[in-house]
């Protein structure tokens, strides 16, 4: 099963994907930069678009995103919302299953711990998919580690 991680931003989503055969197999990452001066409607497109050559190149099996949890700033609880929504619909457009995993959820299933600190979450990314060096920038490696979440839920009989 070949699954699609997507950690959204306006300025920055983050993907990676991984296969899971008889371990979890690391088969690309990245991120989907987008300009700050660059007006929203053309930021989301952007999204868009790059996120539709992702799927139309891999063809995953199913895909993963992080739900949106509180930020302090409302202002940017709105564009990462914005972004969020842009995935989604990508994804249901090209036909994939999506399952939504909470920052917790991820980090339970990754680290082992609800609360740990993204360098922990990098680390374990690196061990599980043997990568040579940590996976960066942090929005690409924490798509890898949602993706790993999803597996791991799969496995479990928690999704599909």
């Amino acid at each position: 099963m070949l699954v699609l991680g997507i950690d959204p931003g306006t300025a920055i989503t983050g993907f990676g994907l991984v296969k899971k055969d008889r371990k979890e197999l690391l088969i690309d990452y990245g991120t989907i930069t987008t300009p700050a001066g660059m007006d929203m409607p053309a930021r989301l497109c952007k999204i868009n678009r790059e996120l539709t050559a992702i799927i139309n190149k891999y063809q995953p099996d199913a895909a993963a995103v992080e739900e949106l949890f509180y930020h302090k700033n409302s202002k940017t609880v709105i564009t990462v919302a914005q972004a969020r929504g842009v995935a989604l619909m990508t994804l249901a457009a090209g036909g994939l299953p999506i399952a939504e995993y909470t920052p917790l959820q991820v980090k339970q299933a990754v680290v082992g711990y609800g609360n740990a600190e993204k360098k922990q979450v990098q680390l374990m990314v690196q061990k599980i998919l043997n990568m040579k060096e940590l996976p960066r920038p942090d929005d690409a490696a924490d798509a890898l580690a949602i993706a790993i979440c999803h597996l791991h839920s799969v496995r479990l009989g928690r999704y599909f």
